[in-house]
């Protein structure tokens, strides 16, 4: 009796740490500074062919105005339903973007805006996605053009299905930034 509960633990054991130990994410190096990572999101069925940005509107010029650009990603899984991890309160949701013929999401490039200083931090402003059909098509999100792409995120093998933003919240007086970074992960 004791040597099946112990193969027990052991098989539920190695198959946790299994899992674990292969889980892998894309991430990118030039995600911005400030803020915190949200809850792990994933795909319940299938993988991600898709996504949409929550995005603000230009402020205006002048110290009185405070731009935070992009708020929020949600995937876009194959049946249909959407996923989100941490999302800024600023901004709206745009159109969604998908891969030709649903094919999957398989890597990602962030545009991100340096540290201003004085001036008005906005991190990340902007995304990039590449798709598995033949052409390799890249979807780019609609928003500002406040900073530069970074190099692109290694590939996943079986595409993207899961997602962690960190984002920073409201600042009150002070400078908001909204989402800083993101990691994807892949299907396993």
């Amino acid at each position: 009796m004791e040597r099946s509960i112990c193969l027990v633990l052991f098989l539920t054991l190695s198959c946790c740490v299994h899992v674990m130990e292969f889980l892998p994410y894309l991430e990118v190096i030039n995600g911005g500074l400030w803020g915190y990572w949200g809850k792990e999101e994933y795909c319940d069925h299938g993988y991600a062919v898709g996504f949409m940005l929550k995005v603000e509107p230009y402020q205006g010029s002048g110290r009185q105005y405070d731009d935070t650009s992009l708020n929020g990603i949600r995937l876009q899984c194959s049946d249909n339903t959407f996923i989100s991890s941490s999302v800024g309160e600023w901004g709206f949701w745009g159109e969604s973007q998908t891969c030709p013929a649903r094919h999957r999401l398989m890597s990602f490039s962030l545009q991100v805006e340096t540290p201003q200083l004085l001036g008005d931090d906005t991190a990340a402003n902007n995304i990039r996605f590449s798709c598995d059909d033949m052409q390799e098509t890249q979807l780019e999100g609609n928003s500002h053009e406040w900073g530069r792409f970074g190099k692109w995120s290694t590939k996943c093998k079986l595409g993207i299905c899961g997602m962690q933003t960190k984002v920073e919240p409201p600042q009150g007086f002070y400078d908001d930034t909204a989402l800083n970074d993101v990691r994807f992960f892949c299907c396993i």
